[in-house]
């Protein structure tokens, strides 16, 4: 316990100091914000690997997708990195970095609003990011809460209320210079961990190949006459697994907090790098998870709910219980690193946009400050640092909120996950989709598209969502879901929320 105990603490404090030694960047919007748009390549990287990649991933969809696919599900996590990684960087890494320094945009909106000369789109889109981000932040906690308790006997709230304490300590501190710093950090250890978790968990059973033929013995769900299916490269269901792949490789493309890396990126050259970086990453990390889960049968049938449906946030923590102390407390670390990277992008994310885009759409002088009519450099001074005030309060709301509704989840909150993906996703996709159309087929960024062409696809993005919402039925999101219940058509988000 005492080693557990000292890692978390160091852990802890090196994630608070970055924070304190990160201050200074932090006086200015674009410090705040965007570290500057000097942040390179590595930190670039990993800052958008971890916000890809939270606990519930580590927790609840490499123990449920394991469990239903078995080996193949180390697909999702391949997928990851060449759909949701490679790809993502190389058609949107320069493009955006390029396109918002043009215009000076410092958010997704901004980007909206300025690119295509509407404020009504502008505030659309940050209203959308407000919506849906906050409900996907207190989602982000319950992936600690099961191997918190495992490791240190601490009960979830406790778990909760000092990672929300913390990263919102550095983050309002440092801003994004901290945020990539410790996301780099936290990066390092989520590599480190996972693939010295995976080596120990399969020396459990006897090393890869004994692990292996352990897998082929088990039968098929749908044909218990049938072995292998779970060992076989292709699983016992392809079509299905390939739905799993797009859903969850697909929808970084369209989230804020996930597209708003390349902003802050120092340089064309940086971007190469930082594509070849995060794909590696992804591999690692996403594909050695669902690896790991892939073996979650070896370990027993999952407890029982009081619903009667199997918990499958426990079959990790299952695989885990009897490594060693040192092991343990790198669990716990890498589940700490994989949710406060995630938890911080949120919450930065949110506050810029809330400032930035809604409550200071335009610069705001105060009664007095303006002379002749012109705002001088020193008032413009005065209201950027006015700016980054109101980005530290509203973290400071952001968490709070995210918290109440984690710790009191309301009866809708286990729909919420998916509900953000279906939603926010398909808003934002739409809107950066027909933005790129025109580059990608014309070899410019700045013909081709404009504001009708942008708020066709965010009507059209709109309409498939109420169409799903409307009919209950979204192919997609529900390989997100029906796992987990049975088949039923309702929304846990891989268990993120539902099984407190």
């Amino acid at each position: 316990m005492f080693v557990k105990i000292l890692l978390t603490v160091i852990f802890l404090v090196v994630l608070v100091g970055v924070g304190v030694l990160s201050r200074k960047q932090a006086n200015s919007v674009d410090g705040f914000v965007l570290g500057g748009r000097s942040v390179g390549p590595w930190l670039s990287a990993f800052a958008y690997g971890t916000s890809y990649f939270s606990a519930v991933v580590f927790v609840g969809y490499a123990g449920q997708f394991g469990w239903k696919y078995g080996m193949s599900s180390t697909w999702i996590g391949v997928g990851n990195a060449v759909i949701g990684s490679l790809l993502a960087w190389l058609v949107l890494g320069r493009r955006t970095k390029l396109m918002t320094q043009h215009i000076e945009s410092r958010t997704m909106p901004d980007f909206f609003g300025t690119r295509f000369r509407s404020q009504n789109l502008r505030v659309v889109a940050s209203i959308i990011a407000f919506v849906f981000l906050i409900p996907y932040t207190a989602g982000v906690y319950k992936g600690i809460s099961t191997l918190f308790e495992m490791g240190f006997g601490i009960p979830y709230e406790y778990c909760v209320i000092l990672m929300a304490f913390l990263t919102a300590l550095y983050v309002i501190l440092g801003g994004y210079r901290a945020t990539a710093m410790n996301d780099f950090i936290q990066g390092v250890i989520m590599l480190f961990g996972i693939v010295t978790i995976i080596a120990a968990v399969l020396a459990q059973k006897g090393g890869l190949a004994s692990a292996l033929e352990q897998m082929a013995a088990i039968p098929a769900d749908d044909n218990p006459a049938v072995n292998g299916q779970l060992a076989d490269i292709w699983g016992p269901d392809p079509w299905n697994l390939l739905g799993v792949v797009v859903l969850t490789s697909l929808g970084t493309w369209g989230l804020p907090q996930m597209v708003g890396k390349f902003y802050s990126i120092t340089d064309e050259s940086a971007i190469k790098r930082g594509t070849i970086i995060s794909t590696i990453f992804a591999f690692v990390v996403a594909g050695g998870c669902y690896f790991l889960g892939g073996f979650g049968r070896l370990f027993g049938m999952p407890p029982t709910l009081p619903n009667g449906r199997l918990d499958f946030d426990s079959i990790v923590p299952s695989m885990l219980s009897s490594l060693p102390d040192i092991l343990i407390a790198l669990v716990v670390l890498l589940v700490l690193s994989a949710s406060m990277s995630t938890l911080a992008s949120l919450v930065l994310t949110s506050s810029s946009t809330m400032t930035l885009d809604l409550i200071y759409r335009d610069k705001k002088s105060l009664e007095g400050e303006v002379n002749s009519g012109e705002i001088d450099d020193e008032v413009s001074q005065k209201v950027e640092k006015r700016k980054v005030i109101v980005m530290r309060v509203l973290i400071v709301f952001f968490i709070v909120i995210s918290l109440m509704i984690a710790l009191n989840p309301p009866t809708f909150i286990a729909q919420l996950p998916s509900y953000v993906h279906r939603s926010a996703d398909g808003y934002f996709v739409g809107c950066f989709g027909w933005c790129f159309l025109g580059s990608i087929h014309a070899g410019s960024l700045l013909e081709g598209c404009d504001k009708g062409g942008c708020l066709g696809m965010l009507h059209l993005g709109r309409g498939h969502h109420r169409c799903e919402h409307a009919s209950g039925q979204s192919y997609f999101a529900n390989q997100l879901r029906c796992h987990c219940h049975g088949g039923r058509i309702r929304g846990c988000g891989a268990c993120e929320l539902d099984h407190s």
